[in-house]
């Protein structure tokens, strides 16, 4: 786990990797979480993007690579949002980072749905993911950059 001066401790981004009925998951080694089978993800960078920052994510903890496809959720609370992304298996094989967490595996879905040490939120996003919907790029014009993720145009 980073403690990098750079990090941006109020947003943070996890990503679903789904591949033939197997999804991406990562066994927590700290707080909360500990011992629990989560989505990989974790804070911005000061300056980087939600897709730069789950891609990167994705690399560090998993050493699979990844492309965002679409938003498929977002958590916000008082002190900080969550936003999650579809996304899709570049390459890569699954291993643990040794910090953040002790194990990588695509693990079977069906059986995921089903186990204790799965927390609701990881099994809610998996959900959200298999839905087939999310929020696709809206392009649009702007001087100050950034992306739109929105219902699609009519």
């Amino acid at each position: 786990m980073n403690d990098h001066s750079s990090t941006n401790w109020n947003w943070s981004v996890t990503g679903i990797a789904i591949r033939n009925n197997t999804v991406l998951l990562a066994r927590h080694t700290y707080g909360g979480g500990k011992g629990k089978w989560i989505v990989p993800g974790g804070y911005l960078e000061n300056g980087e993007s939600p897709e730069e920052a789950v891609k990167r994510e994705f690399l560090e903890e998993t050493g699979v690579a990844v492309e965002p496809q679409d938003v498929i959720g977002i958590r916000c609370s008082e002190k900080n949002w969550y936003l999650a992304f579809r996304v899709t298996y570049i390459s890569g094989e699954a291993r643990s980072d040794g910090d953040e967490n002790d194990a990588v595996e695509w693990m079977n879905i069906d059986e995921v749905m089903g186990r204790e040490d799965v927390p609701g939120l990881t099994k809610a996003l998996i959900r959200c993911a298999l839905s087939g919907t999310g929020l696709p790029v809206i392009p649009f014009e702007t001087q100050h950059g950034g992306t739109l993720w929105g219902v699609a145009e009519a």
